[in-house]
């Protein structure tokens, strides 16, 4: 499930940290964070998404934002930190989710996601196995991955629908083989599934 990581993109080389502290210093400031954005740069993006008041986006500004994001970290950065807060995210939830622009899509999975945990009343989650185990193989990476993410979740926090998710995951058998640090969950959904499962036992 490898993503592309935007390595062309203007950026400075800023540590996350530096930018953290700074954020902190300028406090939220809208117009200075929009401005930010428009630079392009992904050091500049970072600093946007902490200066930013989600609750000043309207829906079709956040939408923008989220379908000109090339970095897979400014985009789970924009996600965590302003889409998540943004008090009319559920109505591009869907669409994002059916869209065949690769971030908007991974937010729109992240989104359900979080959905999924917190609020999964009114989600048909039937329908949400079926929908992955059709397409999470020929998604874009950048979706697969949050597409994942819901698999997981769902076997997880849904006991009714995890042996199905372990089914799904094991047909699938994306990031089987991939690298994770000691003490680390594996992001190949079942072992991530069973690992999480045996904890709440």
């Amino acid at each position: 499930m490898a993503v592309r990581h935007g390595a062309s993109a203007p950026q400075f080389g800023a540590r996350r940290g530096e930018v953290r502290k700074l954020a902190k210093q300028i406090k939220t400031n809208h117009e200075l964070a929009l401005a930010l954005w428009d630079t392009g740069n992904i050091d500049a993006r970072f600093l946007a998404i902490l200066l930013i008041k989600p609750v000043s986006l309207s829906a079709d500004e956040m939408d923008r934002m989220v379908r000109s994001v090339t970095f897979v970290e400014v985009a789970d950065w924009l996600i965590s930190y302003v889409v998540k807060k943004h008090s009319d995210k559920e109505t591009p939830r869907q669409g994002w989710m059916a869209t065949g622009d690769p971030m908007a899509a991974r937010a729109g999975w992240s989104l359900t996601a979080e959905r999924v945990v917190k609020r999964p009343d009114g989600l048909d989650l039937t329908a949400l196995l079926d929908r992955i185990e059709s397409q999470m193989g020929n998604a874009a990476p950048e979706a697969q991955w949050t597409m994942n993410t819901v698999l997981a979740e769902v076997g997880v926090h849904h006991s009714k629908h995890c042996r199905r998710a372990l089914t799904i995951g094991e047909g699938l058998g994306i990031d089987r083989d991939f690298p994770v640090s000691k003490g680390c969950t594996s992001p190949f959904a079942p072992i991530w599934i069973n690992a999480m499962v045996s904890r709440q036992s």
